[in-house]
């Protein structure tokens, strides 16, 4: 071998770090929270957690910039896309309970490496989703001093015309998230009643809007001479679909209370699917109204709502409503830094952050540290940042994040279970008389003998990589095959039927082997189908994002995969446990992803976390 090459076992050792899983220890908070939870009480908190960021932050901006009156269709695509990310979500959630976001999903599913860049695209949705409320906050309340306060920085700093700046620095908006920052690191608890009452205050404002709204709608607004209900045609509807998909991230609020449900299976499920119909509904209604009040070009994006009760003479529907924003982004906030706190910890306690970001304050119980550098980082964007600029890259994070989760639950449902984990309520003998995940069924190996021969897991494996890569191929076909690629009529339908029959057949192949049954936890309905679905409609979402937020993305993979090869790889936790008898295998590339290890063989207990709640 040439001097400087590393040999193969070297390589595969290599592989065998960026693929380790982390193992799990027994869930003790399950044990300890009582099974309370309705149906009802479930669809309350995914409906209060994921209201207020679509209405007040995103649906100005599509509306004006993207898809006119359209809005309505692009918040329905995304309630979609975001139903059946919700669905992989819970059963992650259910198989992993009190996890920390998709963070810890990925870490026991796919390897470390994913899981680092999905915990650290997280945290920059967070900087960026923080930074964005802020500027909306600031906007609002400019609003009710009528522009007051915009004036007089203006005067007296000047306008910016610089891309991607804003006009003017926003150091109301800087000013809030600091304190909102020093709120969280001084330890203080947002009781629930104070939850409740802004949450509360928000549908009451909705049912205000819609009513007084319908009042004062104009159906001409719609027509053709304000340039129709589509004005930016199908890419502008699916663009403003890609960004309106941040706008249904609350469900993890639900998925986070599973432990607490009493009946976890159903229940979760039902209120999932039933508060993301009354979100999207209450979207729909509400883009409905505001594009029929006034036309959609003469929108202001940074305080729609209240802009169309300004235009329409109703300076007073106009107050009540920017105050009502206002109370709903304080909620937004900061439960953004108390999930900050939790992801923080998490990430730093497993090696991949910096120890000090782990650091506990003994009397607050916050790691302060972690939460100042952040909070100072998120009122940095808000200061300077313009808000247009982060709105278009709110969403391709959570895109990738949630393209990742199908395929997760696609890993794992095709992997022998942990012995730990296997099905309780199962008759003692089941286990050894079902067959193994990841082998062919019996009733088709007679057709499919070319796969029999395959050990377990082996086939399944090759399918998934094949489906991913057909799904990603098939979308930029049906993106960019008329325009960028500049297809003839032939090559264009020569390139979708290739790409099409990939994706079915790696599919029928998924579909062709055993999977797990669970009977104590939700699992997603029709695997592999649905994960297959939610990852070809996600790709196709965020391919009809510009090219500077994908740039942008790059840029913020590039930083943490510094990160993590500068620091993480060396630092974590698992890499430190497997390290004194260093005896994982080096010469089998087949082994780059190992199975799961049962919570029994955990060696040491981590640090435990602040219970906070989950992502907004």
């Amino acid at each position: 071998m040439a001097r400087g090459l590393p040999s193969t076992a070297r390589l595969a050792h290599f592989c065998q770090k960026l693929n380790r899983l982390k193992t799990l220890e027994e869930p003790t908070m399950e044990k300890s929270l009582r099974r309370h939870l309705t149906t009802l009480e479930l669809t309350l908190l995914g409906v209060g957690a994921t209201v207020g960021v679509g209405l007040y932050v995103l649906m100005g901006t599509v509306a004006q910039e993207m898809a006119g009156p359209a809005v309505i269709v692009s918040f329905s695509v995304a309630a979609v896309a975001s139903l059946l990310a919700a669905l992989c979500y819970v059963e992650f959630e259910a198989r992993v309970p009190c996890t920390d976001s998709p963070y810890l999903c990925t870490y026991v599913s796919m390897g470390e490496l994913w899981a680092f860049l999905v915990g650290w695209i997280v945290l920059l949705q967070c900087l960026i989703s923080g930074a964005a409320m802020a500027r909306s906050w600031s906007h609002n309340l400019d609003a009710i001093f009528s522009h007051n306060i915009r004036s007089f920085t203006e005067a007296h700093v000047g306008i910016w015309q610089v891309p991607f700046l804003a006009q003017y620095p926003d150091f109301l908006a800087a000013v809030i998230i600091l304190v909102a920052s020093g709120y969280v690191s001084s330890g203080v608890r947002t009781s629930s009643w104070v939850n409740h009452t802004f949450s509360a205050i928000s549908l009451v404002i909705i049912l205000f809007i819609i009513i007084l709204g319908f009042v004062l709608a104009r159906p001409h607004n719609w027509s053709a001479e304000e340039g129709g209900f589509a004005p930016f045609g199908f890419t502008g509807i699916m663009t403003g679909a890609a960004i309106c998909f941040y706008a249904f991230v609350g469900f993890g609020a639900i998925a986070a209370s599973s432990v607490e449900a009493r009946n976890p299976k159903r229940a979760v499920l039902k209120a999932t699917a039933i508060s993301l119909v009354l979100v999207a509904g209450a979207y729909i209604l509400v883009s409905t109204v505001l594009t029929l009040m006034v036309p959609w070009h003469s929108l202001d994006p940074y305080w729609a709502l209240a802009d169309a009760f300004h235009q329409r003479g109703y300076s007073w529907a106009g107050f009540i409503v920017a105050a009502g924003s206002i109370c709903a982004i304080n909620t937004v906030l900061l439960n953004i830094f108390l999930f900050l706190q939790r992801m923080v910890c998490a990430m730093a306690a497993d090696g991949l952050l910096f120890q000090v970001f782990a650091h506990v304050h003994p009397r607050t119980q916050v790691p302060v540290v972690g939460i100042m550098v952040l909070g100072v980082l998120m009122a940095f964007l808000a200061l300077l940042l313009d808000f247009k600029a982060l709105v278009h890259f709110l969403s391709i994070g959570t895109l990738l994040e949630c393209t990742v989760l199908p395929t997760s639950i696609i890993i794992i449902r095709f992997r022998k279970a942990p012995s730990g984990s296997q099905d309780p309520d199962s008759p003692e003998g089941t286990e050894q008389a079902s067959p193994e995940p990841g082998q062919l069924r019996s009733a088709l190996r007679p057709y499919l003998r070319f796969l029999g021969g395959c050990r377990p897991g082996a086939a399944v494996a090759w399918a998934l990589g094949v489906l991913v890569g057909s799904a990603i191929t098939l979308d930029c076909v049906l993106v960019f095959g008329d325009s960028a690629l500049n297809l003839p009529p032939w090559g264009y339908t020569l390139l979708l039927l290739l790409s099409s029959a990939t994706f079915l057949l790696s599919l029928l192949v998924l579909g062709a082997h055993q999977q797990q049954r669970r009977q104590d936890t939700f699992q997603v309905p029709m695997v592999p189908l649905i994960p297959a679905v939610s990852i070809l409609l996600n790709v196709f979402l965020m391919l009809h994002l510009s090219y500077l937020t994908w740039l942008g993305l790059s840029v913020c993979l590039l930083l943490g995969l510094a990160v993590y090869f500068g620091y993480g790889i060396w630092h974590s936790k698992e890499n430190q446990q497997k390290r004194p008898g260093l005896a994982v295998p080096l010469g089998s590339l087949e082994e780059m992803v190992p199975a799961l290890q049962p919570p029994s063989q955990t060696p040491a207990q981590e640090p435990s976390h602040t219970e906070q709640p989950s992502s907004p």
